[in-house]
């Protein structure tokens, strides 16, 4: 046998050993980190029903047991905890919707005057801790992208519209990854709408809820896949996420304010089931206090009196009473007209109902590690690690996520 054939074939025979996942983790150029949100995704709907995507995405990469939001668990202020590693209380969107009375403003998410002015937004979003050291970075709808926070915004960004449809979306994102490099994102953060409204409309155990779960993860399938087939794929890390869960609720189990706070008092109510921050003008914020602090199925603080571990009640924007739902009741301001069920959010963290999804893959990532329950506010502290780059001051631990990295 010559030199020559003896080292083909010893090529060929390392060559059949050779872990195709080994060859896929090797990584020469730049590493791009995408991170798609699922809104309303509880961390247990792959135990109720077929989640093969995700399933693959812990195979190959990193689950946590969950994910756990902040408080209040809603939808903006969690989206922006994520971003800036602050809890609400210290970046500012203390719920979905609230006053602010130094600015004589209200905020909340269906007002556009106020969801895109800045001056609301508090801490340091990722996108602009990642730009001010020389990256560029991409939004599909992420929470506070379509706003000039600090004079900034990402590279690319989509002012939002609901009805753009999932395929679009992923056709974008993909345009993004497949840039010259020069002009290429290194970080992309991306946003789903669903399996939140179901979820609100028919409660997590739901068929037509746990159905929207499977079409979501064969959707995140198919962006994964792209992900993976791109020349650079192997230089992708892939982070999917929820922002928080969803729990039971019916008409059985509601307070209505209405119902004890007199409507001549001069209290504005801010917020939506289970969470509302209240507001009073001279003493009648004791009054409030008094009438509601007795109610079975609520629970009512001054700010002062707010429990530690849920890291609310110092910003002025919280109000003068804060009022919150035990798990599985429901707070309107009226009574509603007409019996219902359904899903709501915003529950102290404790309940596990409200806990999201954590699921990661790519070269920074081990492979099939199971991570422990994380607080959303470390999420910062991961993703300015996965760039390289200097973060800034968060409440978050970068220790926390560093058993998931190679």
């Amino acid at each position: 046998m010559t030199f020559l054939r003896f080292t083909i074939i010893l090529a060929l025979g390392i060559a059949l050993f050779i872990n195709p996942d080994s060859l896929h983790a090797q990584c020469n150029e730049k590493q791009v980190t995408v991170i798609l949100s699922l809104d309303g995704f509880r961390w247990d709907y792959p135990d109720k029903t077929s989640t093969p995507t995700l399933n693959r995405i812990a195979a190959e990469g990193v689950k946590a047991q969950s994910l756990i939001p902040s408080f209040p668990s809603k939808t903006f202020p969690n989206h922006y905890s994520i971003a800036t590693g602050l809890v609400p209380d210290n970046h500012g969107l203390v719920n979905n919707s609230f006053f602010d009375r130094e600015m004589d403003k209200p905020y909340a998410i269906g007002n556009k005057e106020a969801r895109n002015n800045g001056d609301f937004y508090g801490g340091e979003p990722i996108w602009i801790t990642a730009q001010r050291q020389g990256h560029i970075t991409a939004s599909y709808f992420w929470v506070g992208t379509d706003v000039s926070i600090q004079g900034m915004q990402p590279d690319y960004w989509k002012m939002y519209q609901q009805n753009t449809p999932f395929s679009q979306r992923i056709d974008t994102i993909i345009h993004w990854l497949s840039l010259p490099e020069d002009q290429r994102p290194t970080l992309i953060m991306a946003y789903y709408h669903e399996p939140d409204g179901i979820g609100h409309n028919y409660g997590p155990d739901d068929p037509r809820t746990l159905k929207m779960i499977t079409e979501l993860d064969s959707i995140t399938g198919i962006l994964y896949d792209r992900i993976k087939a791109l020349p650079n794929g192997n230089c992708i890390n892939f982070i999917v996420l929820s922002d928080h869960g969803m729990g039971p609720i019916s008409s059985e189990r509601n307070i209505a304010l209405s119902e004890h706070i007199p409507g001549n008092w001069p209290v504005r109510p801010e917020g939506g089931n289970p969470n509302f921050n209240l507001y009073a003008d001279g003493s009648y914020f004791d009054s409030v206090y008094l009438a509601l602090k007795p109610l079975k199925g609520i629970l009512v603080y001054r700010p002062s009196e707010v429990p530690e571990h849920l890291n609310y009640g110092k910003n002025p924007r919280v109000g003068d009473v804060i009022v919150f739902a035990d798990s599985a009741w429901s707070i309107t301001i009226n009574k509603p007209k007409k019996k219902f069920t359904g899903g709501t959010h915003g529950y102290d963290p404790q309940n596990t109902d409200m806990h999201a999804i954590f699921y990661a893959c790519g070269p920074r990532f081990k492979k099939g590690y199971l991570h422990p329950s994380f607080q959303n506010t470390h999420i910062y502290s991961l993703l300015a690690e996965l760039l390289g780059i200097i973060p800034a001051k968060t409440d978050g631990n970068r220790e926390a996520i560093l058993d998931m990295l190679n």
